[in-house]
């Protein structure tokens, strides 16, 4: 039974197939476990193309259907997907190499020449290079007593990762240069694109309309603001799943307030509001060609502990008081709308502590998920309902009980008689939660 068939039950079979949030590998199953062990030991006897099988079969997805190998005589031909980019390449006891062709160019523009030599020094295992076909690709090799699991892991997540940045960036700023082979990518719905859409402009539109309104003065109190815009970009990133210009701008939004340096907060949020412009300004049919479906690989995020999560909530959470004291509730409600989006976006939390964040978007954002077609939380006056809601939070910990058994949040604790006070009270609730593994 798929996640949204737990959150809404067995009379709900025909929910659309729609991801979100951004891929993860840090979800392993037994059997994959087992391979990367077995991986290990299989290397240190040198019997390398045991290992390598063994290695890829680690890091083959059943359900992405991401990794592709086969063994001619002594040499294991592989490929796998990473976005809209493909690997190939070739591993044999005295070498492993491979490599991901990014672009085709028909003009040597010093321009992005220059920065991938640039960007070179920035990689580990891996370096750009041009191909006599005039083909950018990010290419990997080594010598077969070095290729051990942990290095091809390290080394080939950093090809896999960059190759699927790299290539939408390029192609959209240098116009010389032109995909190299159809893209590994499904087309979603011209609806849901439009729905998608559509909800991408009414939240920035909707963010800008706080700021221009400007009680209470963004100027005197910045604070409330950059909530707003930080969990407004975190949200996007997480239900629209976007690629391309508009992830790397949502991306950018992050960076540019988080990064060190003379700007005040003030300052920053100006920055903030002329990246969500150049979204608004982009065309859309330049909008809709960054929705598509992808398989990938390797996860860009790191796993994260509920630790973390607690942290995070404890850290955030009560700088909403002072904006729900004055009813400003718009702003309030950023507050646990950023610690949601934040901990989505960094870090893969413990899977209970996943599926409960994504359940708050669920009920939070009614709107969107019932225009895809998803069954919702929410009582026609738009708050919370209970009875949905207690038995969603129910059947996470059903899911999850075998391997946390104390998993047993207090659902007396949730407050349904606001939008932004259940939101409160839910990241409380999971704030409280025993995630720990032992009976």
């Amino acid at each position: 039974m798929g996640f949204f068939e737990r959150l809404f039950g067995a009379r709900h079979t025909n929910l659309p197939d729609i991801p979100f949030g951004r891929y993860t590998d840090a979800y392993k199953t037994e059997a994959q476990m087992a391979a990367w062990n077995r991986s290990l030991a299989l290397f240190d006897e040198d019997k390398h193309l045991e290992a390598y099988k063994a290695f890829f079969t680690y890091l083959r997805d059943d359900h992405a259907d991401n990794v592709h190998w086969k063994q001619v005589d002594d040499t294991i031909q592989f490929e796998f997907w990473q976005g809209s980019q493909r690997v190939t390449g070739t591993a044999t006891p005295q070498k492993v190499t491979a490599e991901s062709k990014v672009a085709r160019t028909t003009d040597l523009n010093v321009g992005f020449l220059r920065r991938l030599m640039e960007y070179n020094y920035s990689l580990k295992f891996c370096r750009f290079a041009l191909d006599p076909d005039n083909n950018l690709a990010i290419r990997f090799d080594t010598l077969g007593t070095d290729a051990s699991p942990l290095k091809l892991l390290h080394a080939l997540r950093e090809l896999a990762i960059h190759a699927d940045k790299q290539d939408d960036l390029l192609i959209d700023e240098f116009r010389s240069l032109k995909p190299v082979e159809a893209r590994q990518e499904a087309a979603i719905p011209e609806a849901e694109k439009e729905i998608k859409y559509n909800y991408l402009r009414q939240q920035i539109d909707a963010t800008f309309a706080l700021l221009d309104k400007a009680v209470p003065d963004p100027n005197q109190y910045p604070g409330g603001y950059a909530y707003l815009m930080l969990s407004t970009a975190f949200r996007l990133d997480y239900l629209l799943r976007p690629e391309g210009f508009l992830m790397d701008t949502l991306e950018k939004i992050y960076g540019i307030y988080f990064a060190k340096n003379e700007r005040t907060n003030q300052l920053k949020i100006i920055a903030l509001r002329k990246e969500f412009q150049k979204i608004l300004d982009r065309p859309k049919e330049q909008l809709f060609a960054e929705l598509y479906r992808t398989r990938s690989t390797f996860g860009i995020n790191p796993p994260a502990n509920h630790e973390r999560i607690v942290s995070l909530i404890e850290g955030e959470l009560p700088n909403m008081e002072w904006h729900l004291n004055q009813n400003y509730l718009e702003l309030a409600m950023a507050v646990p709308q950023y610690i949601v989006g934040n901990a989505l976006f960094q870090n893969v939390p413990p899977k209970p502590d996943r599926e409960l964040l994504h359940l708050f978007y669920q009920i939070t954002e009614p709107d969107f998920f019932r225009a895809l077609g998803f069954p919702t939380y929410t009582t026609p006056d738009g708050l919370p309902n209970k009875r949905p809601v207690i038995q969603a939070i129910r059947a996470v910990v059903q899911h999850n009980r075998a391997v946390y058994p104390r998993l047993r949040p207090d659902l007396n604790r949730l407050d349904f008689s606001s939008r932004v006070l259940f939101a409160k009270s839910f990241l409380e609730m999971i704030r409280n939660l025993d995630l720990s593994t032992d009976n």
